[in-house]
């Protein structure tokens, strides 16, 4: 244990040393802090009443004002140009706006505030010592007035994207680039304008970019791996031994260059094209060889058969695969396989539906003489040994073609819209009913025939036939088993048209008594071209076939013939027949 009395371990002060007293420099410390903040308040108070020195507001000068005159600069130097029309721009165009109609305007007091006021913050302090910088004015924009003027200026600053395109067209290579469209933010634009305007009258929007469907690269694509490659040169084909070429120019036209909905293009061939452009070079080519049917001609009644020749043809489905393989590829050769095609009438069926027997024959007559005779007998002798084979259809019109002075026809008196008149040709509508009654007795089907417009006495009611270049027709198609030999004779007072062939139906004709009878009108016409008529009345009749085989009936048919009044015409002028 320590001896606390031991002398030698106690230390006391000297009566001369002086007494410790409290410590003085925290307070100094404390007080001269204290200062510096009654100083930095007041400068801070000092500074809040005036706008930093040096301080640009949209332009505008207002360093070291007070918050009153600083006010009162902005609203004297910003009037004038807040009234101006703001100029949006764009990569497409620009266009300007209302400030007033698109809600934009400036708040000068926002504006000032920003830059005055009581801050103890050091930077705003600092700002007032070293000086202030450009700051925008404060705009206040109403969003959907701006956005309204936006939209209505949309014509000018948006644009629509563009699409490129890439054509073969004439066998050459076409690239069009394709242009982006623009569509202007609306609301990132008001962002904009609040930032600079009114110290920039233009201001250039902010927009979105529209991409086409198909883009450069898609497009380059395709011309890089496809286009280029298909028009480098000519195809060859290879078929039944021949070997031809068909150009860039020619084959383009089949190729399909159309964009997917996904913007991708998948280069195709139009096969229907495709295959017509081969078959005619085929052809040309004499790489195709087209089927004949066989032809009978008869010298009287006695036939004679030109055989029918097989054909040969380029497969479709061969010309699809092939054809389209080289046009894609740098192998620039297609072996196509070929294919015979038989002819619908051969000589086997012609031989065997040679005429056998009579099927029917029909005549009319009339007074001997005159150019109406003269055109029925040339009419006769064109359609003479006109051979129409099973399922092939006979048409009148075809046979004579039009009936023309050069042919030999003569004017002759026809009916033309319910009168007497005279043109080429006249009389043949004779030829037209002999021709219409063997064709109704023989049983085959009609197709086209027309009443004449009043009835005429020498035919037989309701069972006749007009006919007229180049839309009033005759027409009727073998239906029965075997080909027809037309035979058309004529006297000088008749005309006979006999059907051979084989014999199918025994036909009966049906007639109804005449009804809805309708009496002419007495006409005088003093015209230098009328012509006199006799008066006939109009009416209805019912016209049928019967069609027995074997003494049964098979079928039957029947159809209305109507005939308008023929008007009793007296003719008046000095010049016409009376």
């Amino acid at each position: 244990m320590t001896d606390l009395l031991e002398h030698a371990r106690w230390e006391e002060p000297s009566w001369e040393d002086r007494v410790p007293g409290p410590r003085r420099w925290p307070w100094v410390l404390l007080g001269g802090l204290a200062l510096l903040g009654v100083l930095y308040a007041g400068a801070a108070w000092w500074f809040g009443e005036r706008v930093p020195r040096g301080t640009t507001v949209a332009g505008v000068a207002v360093g070291g004002q007070s918050a009153a005159a600083a006010e009162a600069t902005l609203t004297r130097e910003l009037a004038a140009r807040a009234e101006q029309p703001i100029v949006l721009t764009s990569s497409a165009g620009e266009a300007e706006l209302d400030p007033a109609e698109a809600g934009v305007t400036v708040d000068v007091e926002a504006t000032v505030r920003e830059l005055t006021g009581f801050s103890l913050a050091p930077q705003d302090v600092w700002a007032h010592v070293a000086g202030g910088s450009a700051e925008p004015a404060t705009v206040v924009i109403d969003d959907a007035a701006f956005a309204k003027a936006v939209d209505a200026a949309r014509k000018t600053l948006d644009a629509e994207p563009e699409e490129g395109s890439l054509s073969v067209d004439g066998g050459t290579v076409a690239y069009t680039a394709p242009v982006r469209g623009t569509d202007t933010d609306a609301a990132a634009t008001a962002d904009v304008v609040r930032r600079w305007w009114p110290g920039q009258q233009s201001v250039e929007v902010v927009a979105t970019e529209v991409f086409p469907t198909v883009t450069a690269a898609e497009l380059q694509r395709v011309r890089r791996e496809f286009a280029d490659v298909a028009m480098s040169g000519p195809v060859t084909v290879e078929a039944n031994g021949v070997d031809f070429e068909i150009a860039p120019a020619d084959f383009a036209p089949a190729i399909d260059l159309t964009p997917a909905d996904d913007g991708t293009i998948t280069p195709k061939a139009n096969d229907t094209a495709l295959r017509k452009i081969v078959h005619a070079a085929a052809k040309e080519a004499e790489a195709e060889v087209a089927a004949r049917d066989a032809v009978v001609t008869f010298k009287g009644r006695t036939p004679s058969v030109k055989p029918s020749v097989v054909g040969v043809r380029l497969d479709d489905a061969s010309i699809s695969a092939a054809v389209w393989a080289a046009i894609s590829s740098t192998e620039r050769t297609a072996t196509v396989t070929t294919k015979t095609v038989q002819p619908e009438f051969t000589t086997k069926i012609a031989k065997a539906t040679l005429p056998k027997e009579t099927i029917s024959s029909f005549t009319t007559y009339f007074d001997a003489g005159g150019a109406r005779v003269h055109n029925i007998k040339l009419a006769a002798r064109t359609i003479n040994g006109t051979y129409v084979p099973p399922g092939e259809q006979f048409s009148m019109n075809a046979v004579l073609g039009e009936r023309t002075p050069e042919k030999g026809y003569k004017q002759a008196g026809i009916i033309r819209y319910g009168r007497l008149a005279e043109s080429y040709g006249g009389g043949i509508s004779q030829v037209s009913t002999t021709i219409f009654n063997a064709s109704f007795f023989a049983g085959v089907q009609l197709d086209a025939w027309q009443a004449h417009s009043f009835y005429i006495s020498r035919y037989p009611e309701g069972r006749e036939a007009t006919i007229s270049w180049p839309d009033l027709h005759n027409k009727w198609t073998n239906t029965l088993d075997g080909g027809i030999l037309v035979q058309a004779t004529t006297t000088d007072t008749s005309i006979t048209v006999t059907y051979y062939g084989t014999k199918k139906y025994d036909v009966e004709a049906t007639k109804s008594k005449r009804y809805d009878i309708v009496k002419p009108k007495k006409v005088v016409d003093d015209s230098e071209s009328c012509k006199p008529q006799n008066p006939v009345d109009g009416f209805k009749v019912d016209i049928g076939r019967i069609f027995r085989q074997q003494g049964k009936v098979v079928k039957t048919q029947s159809f209305t013939t109507r005939y308008d009044p023929a008007d009793d015409i007296t003719c008046r002028s000095s010049g016409s027949a009376g």
